[in-house]
């Protein structure tokens, strides 16, 4: 079988989640798209490949080389934006799928010197023949990933099973027919129900679910996170690693390693790594017309309608909002901005924004620097040198 590469083809516009991670490193369910992609085709994956300024950080975190081909002859080559891997997409060799609305390649496999030409230039070299596809495979936009969201997590949670699961037992009520999986490490506390009715549940090792807390499938709850006491976990949720989550949370993904401990209201968001949400903060994810969202990605960008009635708010990596935040239908809050409004902010707020009632001014880099050395510290991190130059990097671009 053909080792496959996991591209990062720079043609998604998904940011504020992709400004400090490659496409695929991106948690779209209960794994990231690489960690789908990869389960998808077990035991073949070769490496990553990103573009130069990405590089040295993706290496750091990553499972496999970044940028370096293997030496096998044919190379199965993977866009990072693959939502749902298709097992039934075969390709010969010398051949490559795009998708038929944007031109985008989807997987192609390519000899060895045809596979260099492309991850190197993004482009396919004349002798590939072409197969398209009608359907629409690529994440695009933020909202695709939310609008696929209760299949990849009930998809993802069914290709990797736990193997420490245990039976709650005590005083945890369970109900639905779908399967509900416990790892034996982590700890529910007294009172909890786990609703399996609209589908499955997964909690992980280290878990902690406080008293009283009701978590509805399907949903996961990641390594070493805490659901405070009496919370509401709605469907289609994902919470990732060393979260603290509380209030009503519903049809949400949690990239992992942000806190929203407190009573407030989270629906059909997105939110990135090192966010804090101050107590009382809420959103808004319905607008009062019943219409479809149309939102912006960035302050001067254009219009997008997003096809979707139930939206929130894309938060990007290491943004805090002070305590009675509200937030808007179709929000973007860019990455490292402090919110501290009373009205509510913008529709799309800008990278590094630092926002009060006085207006908005630029965030300076080392005191933004010193508060997420601080936060990550709480939880025994701290970013690297080629993480912290990325960050420096998107800072310049967005003072420029």
């Amino acid at each position: 079988m053909p080792r496959m590469i996991i591209f990062d083809d720079g043609l998604g516009q998904l940011a504020p989640m992709t400004d400090l991670r490659a496409s695929f490193e991106v948690r779209t369910g209960v794994l990231t798209t690489a960690g789908r992609i990869d389960a998808h085709k077990p035991k073949t994956l070769a490496g990553y490949w990103v573009p130069e300024k990405l590089q040295e950080m993706v290496a750091e975190r990553a499972n496999a080389p970044v940028n370096h081909l293997p030496k096998e002859e044919v190379v199965y080559c993977v866009n990072g934006r693959w939502a749902m891997p298709d097992p039934q997409l075969k390709l010969e060799v010398g051949q490559a799928a795009i998708e038929k609305a944007t031109g985008h390649i989807v997987a192609a496999m390519l000899r060895r010197a045809d596979a260099e030409y492309f991850l190197e230039t993004n482009q396919l070299h004349e002798r590939v023949s072409i197969q398209e596809l009608d359907k629409r495979l690529l994440y695009k936009y933020p909202w695709d990933v939310l609008s696929v969201l209760n299949e990849t997590i009930s998809y993802d949670l069914s290709m990797v099973r736990m193997l420490d699961a245990v039976v709650p037992t005590g005083k945890t009520t369970i109900i639905g027919q779908h399967p509900v999986e416990v790892h034996r490490d982590a700890d529910i506390k007294p009172n909890v129900v786990l609703d399996a009715e609209l589908g499955p549940v997964a909690i992980h090792e280290q878990a902690v679910i406080r008293p009283n807390a009701v978590i509805c499938g399907p949903c996961s709850i990641g390594r070493g996170s805490t659901i405070t006491d009496g919370a509401l976990i709605k469907p289609n949720t994902v919470i990732g690693p060393m979260c603290k989550v509380g209030g009503e949370v519903g049809g949400t993904i949690f990239q992992g390693y942000s806190n929203k401990a407190h009573l407030g209201f989270l629906g059909d968001s997105w939110i990135g790594k090192w966010v804090n949400f101050g107590a009382g903060t809420t959103n808004s994810n319905l607008l009062n017309t019943y219409s479809e969202v149309a939102m912006r990605l960035s302050p001067e960008g254009p219009v997008h309608k997003t096809g979707l009635t139930f939206l929130g708010a894309f938060v990007g990596d290491h943004v805090k909002f002070s305590i009675n935040t509200r937030i808007m239908t179709g929000t973007v809050i860019g990455t490292g901005s402090m919110i501290a409004t009373t009205a509510a902010p913008p529709g799309a707020v800008g990278r590094f924004a630092w926002l009060t009632d006085r207006g908005e001014q630029t965030f300076r880099f080392e005191k933004f620097l010193s508060t997420a050395k601080a936060m990550m510290k709480r939880r025994d991190r701290e970013p690297t040198e080629a993480y912290i130059k990325v960050m420096r990097d998107l800072h310049n671009q967005h003072r420029s």
